[in-house]
């Protein structure tokens, strides 16, 4: 089912037209019966009564908004042109909204690809462009996108895991573009048929479960010190390299490997302790 667009009539002058005819065929109606000619009568009275059921066929198609028509259950085709309209007063008349909608989706608890569960939502923007199928093809579409959005949504954050530890890894929480990208291809997937076009899905809400977010918390934090300890230490042993360098390329002091040994422990639990160290000044001989 693809949309057909439908010529129409401008409605208004339609209606100005009708009106005259109908107020001439009263006027015929009465002339014939005060003549008492029946067929004048009867020929007016049969042509208000047309001419009044030909209102019927007029209807308003706002901007942004499309009606589509059928006769007798068959698919006619849609008007988009906006105004007062006119079309065969036997087409049945379904207006539909083509403007841009958005929804946010309930809180879904699902697992992460690691097996976590986590809570997540998503914004969806999307907008009907055949009005053939999205009549036609699914019985409810706006809850169609609705249910196929969430379904959509739990199935890409199966994919992906919450936080990312290894570099390089997309996960939901560091890889916001490319996630929303993932989602909106997932999700348009699923609407094709509806005659939806799926223009942005977001990620809203992104959270551990409650039962789990205590001990991801304390996980996130040993993350963290092991990653600022280790930058700590590349930071340490690099400085370390380069004093002995330095005192070795000017000849400031001749170390053997034990001394050698001993001061780069020392400066080593200087620049790596988290507490300010004493500093001891030795006044005898460094042998």
């Amino acid at each position: 089912m693809k949309e057909n667009n439908l010529k129409s009539l401008n409605g208004i002058t339609f209606l100005i037209v009708s009106l005259l005819a109908s107020a001439l065929s009263a006027y015929g109606f009465f002339i014939g019966a005060q003549a008492h000619d029946p067929v004048i009568a009867f020929g007016s009275l049969m042509s208000l009564i047309v001419f009044t059921f030909l209102l019927v066929g007029l209807y308003m198609v706002e901007p942004n908004q499309a009606a589509v028509l059928s006769l007798f259950g068959k698919y006619v085709g849609t008007v988009k042109e906006q105004g007062l309209r006119w079309n065969n007063p036997f087409y049945s008349k379904k207006k539909i909204s083509l403007r841009t909608r958005n929804f946010e989706s309930g809180k879904l608890k699902v697992n992460d690809l690691e097996g976590s569960p986590i809570e997540i939502a998503a914004v969806v923007v999307w907008s009907v462009v055949d009005s053939a199928e999205a009549v036609f093809n699914v019985d409810d579409y706006e809850s169609f996108v609705h249910i196929q959005s969430e379904a959509a949504l739990r199935a890409m954050a199966t994919s992906y895991p919450y936080d990312q530890h290894e570099e390089g890894k997309i996960s939901l929480r560091s890889h916001a573009g490319e996630i929303a990208k993932h989602l909106t291809e997932e999700i348009q997937e699923r609407l094709a048929e509806a005659g939806v076009r799926v223009i942005e899905a977001r990620i809203s809400h992104l959270a551990y479960a409650p039962e789990i977010a205590q001990a991801m918390l304390q996980r996130q934090q040993a993350s963290a010190i092991i990653a600022a300890r280790t930058r700590i230490v590349e930071g340490a042993v690099s400085m370390v390299e380069m004093a002995l360098s330095e005192l070795s390329k000017r000849n400031v002091v001749d170390l053997d490997p034990e001394r050698r040994a001993a001061m780069v422990s020392n400066l080593l639990v200087v620049l790596c302790g988290e507490r300010g160290t004493q500093p001891i000044v030795n006044t005898g001989s460094i042998y």
